[in-house]
């Protein structure tokens, strides 16, 4: 769609939120603070339509109420946040299988329900624009740490992340590429297409360039977290006795996930 602009706002260290527009109308996502939004939708003369939340960490909520005292939108966000209120300013919540229709932007996401990160996080994901906006739950290179949820939960969520269409655009929340890249080659140090990811990102960083959005298919040949089958993958942890001779995707995967967490 080309009237559709996705803009990427830099925040805190390594934060990044997205703001959807078309040149009138705004939507943005995981605002953790309002000034840098703000900021933008003033210098560009853009209207804040909605607001979209994937979960309820302070980096992605803390400047949903000061956004509302300037715009009165709909803020969208986990239905059982919601209903608890753990994020009290969630005017609609969402839930696995719903499509939004955001008809400002006269686009519709499609809510996938990914525990893991957190036990409540959701993703939104976008056909008419290839992307997904997945907060923590998938990283360029990684996924998000293991706060709420479990290795079989973040698992079955990141096989429904899989499952969308490979040319699918990946827009994380954080700027984690190279430190997930470097942990990567230690689990995968033969994978090809992963050392070549890991030039082309130290590239863009040392040039000052964003390695996000990342493509789904590149996540596929070298995120260790979506290659829990990968034989050299499970050679590397057993050979660090970090791996049994139990090799399932869900054993596999909380191995990798453990040792990423003190890498």
């Amino acid at each position: 769609m080309t009237n559709i602009h996705i803009q990427q706002i830099p925040a805190f260290d390594d934060n990044y939120f997205w703001l959807i527009h078309n040149d009138q109308n705004a939507i943005i996502v995981d605002p953790g603070d309002a000034a840098p939004v703000l900021a933008y939708l003033n210098q560009h003369q853009l209207t804040l339509s909605a607001i979209l939340i994937t979960h309820h960490h302070a980096d992605h909520i803390g400047g949903v109420d000061e956004l509302l005292s300037h715009a009165a939108v709909p803020v969208y966000g986990p239905l059982a946040d919601q209903q608890s209120g753990r994020i009290s300013t969630i005017t609609q919540g969402c839930q696995q299988g719903e499509t939004l229709f955001l008809k400002e932007l006269n686009l519709h996401f499609d809510v996938l329900e990914v525990p893991g990160h957190t036990s409540t996080h959701i993703a939104y994901y976008c056909a008419a624009l290839s992307s997904l906006f997945c907060g923590d739950t998938l990283f360029a290179g990684g996924c998000g740490r293991l706060f709420e949820g479990t290795p079989a939960q973040m698992v079955a969520s990141l096989r429904k992340i899989s499952a969308l269409p490979a040319n699918t655009n990946v827009y994380c929340a954080h700027e984690y590429t190279l430190s997930n890249l470097r942990f990567a080659l230690a689990v995968e140090p033969n994978n090809a297409a992963l050392q070549n990811r890991f030039k082309l990102a130290n590239v863009a960083r040392e040039n000052g360039l964003s390695t996000v959005p990342s493509q789904l298919n590149l996540e596929l040949q070298t995120n260790p977290f979506l290659r829990s089958s990968s034989p050299e993958i499970i050679h590397t942890l057993q050979n660090k006795q970090k791996l049994s001779d139990v090799t399932d995707e869900v054993t596999v995967f909380a191995a990798v996930r453990e040792w990423k967490n003190t890498f």
